[in-house]
């Protein structure tokens, strides 16, 4: 009689964005599939929206969507705890409550779940020994798990390296370019950022992240706009501002209504950099593409107008 293959859900949406690499490599090194939820749509947002209360973020609501697309589709449905890399290398506290949060939202469900915790500065809790944790929980050696780690992280880093080097061929292309400051998971949801990335390529704009650059260095030169900011996925985009702002013709800070921690540093980042044309586009589960897209159009030209190119 054959092993039955152990399947594990990954919701598509929040860190999903940052981690598929590492999760899909490191279930597969131990010989587990992943099931991935389909591309967001309204009917996700729609079937999130009535699981969240009032006041969660749109990010999350479509979390809890692609949570419910894939409950009794998998053995196992991923929602790890990830608090913090260390002292001021802090997660939003959504990311820390997403175990609990799933657990009981989907409780009369009889689906199981799986969750990891990386809290580096109270627990001493790293990626590594977390994962590793994770592999012996489903029956694999501690070696194992370990291989499968190194051999996940490997592959994620080679990833992202990739993704940045391809952005910096981008930056060396003639033509207008446009720094988008958001995280991945509003940037490349489908049903979010992509329609803005999507409508500056079709109006000859050159569209760049600043997520997408060596995070170690993001680190780094984020203390130039904010010594203090204790938000490692905020820090990231900070430093990729403070390492891009001389090389772009317009800024576009996009946030899915109400993140905190967006709020606050966006403000910062009006505020503390000047010199370069900036849009503050905040996406909500009412926006259409129309009202982005005119938002976007009058934002080309004004960059256009300064340019003297209108």
């Amino acid at each position: 009689m054959e092993k039955q293959i152990i399947t594990i859900g990954l919701p598509r949406a929040m860190l999903y964005y940052r981690y598929r690499t590492l999760w899909r490599v490191f279930f597969q090194e131990l010989g587990m599939e992943t099931v991935v939820s389909a591309p967001t749509d309204r009917e996700i947002l729609e079937r999130g929206t009535a699981l969240a209360i009032d006041e969660a973020c749109l990010s999350l609501k479509i979390y809890l969507g692609h949570v419910a697309a894939l409950v009794g589709k998998c053995d196992y449905i991923l929602a790890p705890r990830v608090s913090n890399f260390g002292r001021h290398r802090s997660f939003c506290t959504r990311f820390e409550a997403l175990p609990d949060l799933v657990r009981n939202v989907f409780r009369g469900e009889k689906q199981k779940w799986l969750s990891y915790e990386v809290d580096e500065e109270m627990k001493r809790a790293g990626e590594e020994d977390a994962l590793v944790e994770l592999g012996r929980s489903l029956g694999c050696s501690a070696k194992a798990a370990k291989r499968a780690y190194k051999a996940a992280k490997k592959a994620e880093l080679a990833e992202h390296k990739a993704r940045v080097q391809k952005q910096e061929q981008l930056c060396r292309r003639e033509g207008m370019k446009v720094l988008i400051a958001a995280h991945s998971y509003v940037a490349e949801d489908p049903y979010m950022g992509r329609a803005v990335t999507d409508y500056l390529k079709r109006s000859g704009v050159i569209p760049l992240r600043a997520d997408l650059t060596d995070r170690d260095g993001a680190l780094k030169h984020s203390r130039e706009l904010s010594p203090t900011c204790k938000w490692e996925l905020n820090r990231e985009i900070l430093g990729g501002i403070a390492l891009r702002r001389g090389e772009v013709d317009g800024i576009i800070l996009l946030s899915a209504f109400p993140c905190g921690p967006d709020a606050m540093v966006n403000e910062l980042i009006t505020r503390r950099v000047k010199g370069v044309p900036m849009l503050n586009l905040v996406l909500d589960s009412q926006s259409g593409t129309a009202g982005v897209e005119t938002r976007l159009e009058s934002f080309i030209d004004i960059i256009r107008f300064q340019e003297g190119k209108l």
